[in-house]
């Protein structure tokens, strides 16, 4: 996608805060002086065989988008696509529900939405959030000298993959559901009462793509710390067998000569670290001094599983650096 933005006109206007130039999380737009809203539309086809799961995951992916912005969600709309033909219209009240349970638990209204006919199920949502214009977290705030916190564990892209292929049984995903389902919510609005400055969640382009861009849109250089990086149960087991997903490939092939990789890593964990991950953590960069406050304060308000895994360093020959 980021090929295909590049190859079409910029779009300005003096409210428009937060665009497509950084590839953030979702766009800002200022309707006053102390409001913006925050936007943004997610949605894919099932991870889960569970519809009621489904929906509950792809319905927290959708409104990461707005925590990671420092935003609150106000409202949602369903996007959806279904073999109505195929498949029991009881599959889609139960994808639905599970979406708009979460949106409960995020205080964010489900408003409507829009459905078509498709092949293969898909769901999402398109979010609208509201944030003070002052308080907007973005992907481009790192410095020299932050650390780095992540907030959920990786390894959902490999074990939702491994499931699909009978590697390992539909119960093992008990954690990997878990993390996915949990919101985002209490890690954003620790990051913006304490201070981040610089934020984005961790989904389709992988730990390593998000890092390549938050690095990117500061200018600066992120050192990853590969044994600090919290893994969900048998990912890197998955991993040595050669389960990933596509992005772990593609955001090699992207990321080229700007992605460095210390000798001694085990191929299967650089893999874990570049796979795509389904309504992942946030990734925040905040000042040294700060980082073990904001960890406990994480922790406390429910991001049970947040750690530092790096630093920001100043820019380098290459924008990411794995390292033991």
């Amino acid at each position: 996608m980021a090929q295909v933005l590049r190859q079409l006109k910029p779009v300005t206007h003096p409210d428009l805060l937060v665009g497509t130039s950084t590839f953030d999380d979702a766009g800002v737009f200022r309707i006053a002086p102390d409001l913006a809203l925050v936007q943004t539309v997610d949605f894919f086809p099932p991870l889960v065989d569970d519809p009621y799961d489904f929906g509950r995951i792809a319905a927290a992916n959708a409104l990461s988008d707005i925590y990671a912005m420092g935003g609150t969600p106000l409202t949602a709309l369903n996007i959806v696509g279904f073999p109505d033909q195929e498949l029991d219209h009881g599959v889609l009240v139960e994808i639905l529900r599970g979406g708009a349970d979460v949106c409960a638990q995020a205080d964010c209204v489900v408003v409507g939405g829009h459905s078509v006919r498709d092949a293969e199920v898909k769901f999402g949502l398109a979010v609208t959030g509201r944030v003070h214009p002052n308080r907007i977290l973005t992907n481009a705030g790192a410095r020299p000298g932050d650390r780095l916190i992540l907030t959920k564990p990786l390894g959902s892209g490999v074990l939702t993959s491994a499931a699909k292929s009978g590697k390992i049984p539909a119960e093992a995903l008990a954690e990997a559901i878990c993390a996915m389902t949990t919101l985002n919510r209490a890690a954003s609005e620790t990051a913006v009462r304490i201070g981040a400055n610089a934020c984005t969640d961790v989904t389709g382009f992988g730990l390593v793509g998000h890092a390549f861009e938050m690095a990117d849109g500061s200018n600066a250089s992120i050192v990853i710390r590969a044994g600090n990086v919290p893994l969900l149960a048998r990912t890197l087991d998955m991993a040595r067998l050669g389960v990933l997903t596509r992005a772990a490939k593609s955001t090699r092939e992207y990321l080229g000569d700007r992605l460095t990789v210390a000798s001694g890593i085990e191929d299967a964990l650089v893999g874990v670290l570049l796979d795509a991950q389904t309504s992942g953590g946030l990734l925040l960069s905040v000042l040294a001094e700060n980082a073990d406050r904001i960890i406990s304060e994480l922790r406390s308000a429910g991001a049970i599983w947040a750690v530092e895994i790096g630093e920001v360093v100043p820019v380098r020959q290459q924008r990411i650096y794995i390292e033991p």
